[in-house]
């Protein structure tokens, strides 16, 4: 892992003394520094919400059966329903 790819920026960070303890003989274990430790977990707290987010297009083509069209045509009835949605209706005659 390559953590300087992009200019990085120095903190300061506070723990109690158990929690330093404890960091840093996991970081040990690791074979890695206390520092490279932190970023890790950080980096990985990080990719997690990421992924929980996730998209809405994961959903399309979930139970496709082959027998309807809604998974091919995903974008283009999304499209169609977001327009109604935002447009308002002409009123009629």
């Amino acid at each position: 892992m390559v953590w300087c790819r992009h200019m990085a920026t120095r903190m300061q960070v506070t723990f109690d003394r158990e929690q330093h303890r404890l960091a840093a003989a996991k970081a040990a274990v690791l074979g890695v520094s206390l520092a490279e430790y932190i970023r890790r977990v950080v980096a990985n707290d990080l990719a997690d919400e990421e992924e929980a987010a996730g998209s809405i297009s994961e959903i399309f083509g979930i139970g496709d059966s082959g027998g309807g069209d809604v998974a091919r045509h995903a974008d283009e009835y999304l499209g169609e329903a977001l327009a109604r949605a935002h447009i308002p209706e002409r009123p009629t005659r």
